[in-house]
């Protein structure tokens, strides 16, 4: 009989050191493709496996404009990393929301510390009053976490990603701060 700790997918480091939140940087490239061809992180988003560095390097390198970029370290180790973008024109009061965790640190806090810092940054540095995300339909622990912090449902996007052979759903929620 095998006990969760044989199985991969539900191996929980433990106690984890503080979480530092903090700004992307070049050098962080390898930590980031290493962690985006992991199958759980590539699964909750539209990447697609074998993520080059060179390809990771170019996204750190040349940011979009108005775009927030961070990276969660626990003991040096870039465990997860998110992004917010602020759109432009007549939405420049919203911004998109991405993110994920490294695959072994799912669990532990550092969602909450990213997702918090992305929030706080939106609302008290940007006045940005809308919030946006998308979500696939199964990803019921990262939907736990955006409605955690205020995000709604706002509709069902079908067939929305082909994703490991099948088409998935994904919800767009949605954080109004007015």
């Amino acid at each position: 009989m095998n006990s969760d700790q044989d199985d991969p997918s539900k191996r929980r480091p433990g106690k984890i050191g503080p979480i530092e939140i903090r700004a992307t940087r070049p050098s962080d490239a390898e930590a980031i493709a290493a962690i985006a061809n992991l199958p759980g992180f590539r699964a909750g988003t539209l990447r697609l496996p074998f993520q080059s560095l060179e390809e990771t390097r170019g996204w750190l390198e040349k940011p979009a404009p108005d775009s927030t970029r961070l990276v969660a370290e626990v003991n040096g180790q870039v465990v997860g990393n998110a992004g917010l973008n602020r759109l432009a024109g007549r939405r420049i009061h919203t911004g998109n929301i991405g993110m994920g965790v490294h695959d072994d640190f799912t669990g532990c806090g550092i969602g909450s510390a990213l997702l918090g810092a992305l929030v706080d940054t939106a609302d008290n540095w940007l006045a940005i009053k809308r919030l946006e995300l998308s979500v696939y339909v199964d990803n019921a622990p990262a939907i736990r976490l955006y409605e955690k912090f205020g995000f709604e449902t706002e509709g069902r996007l079908r067939a929305f990603a082909f994703r490991n052979s099948e088409y998935v759903d994904a919800f767009t929620m949605a954080r109004l701060k007015f």
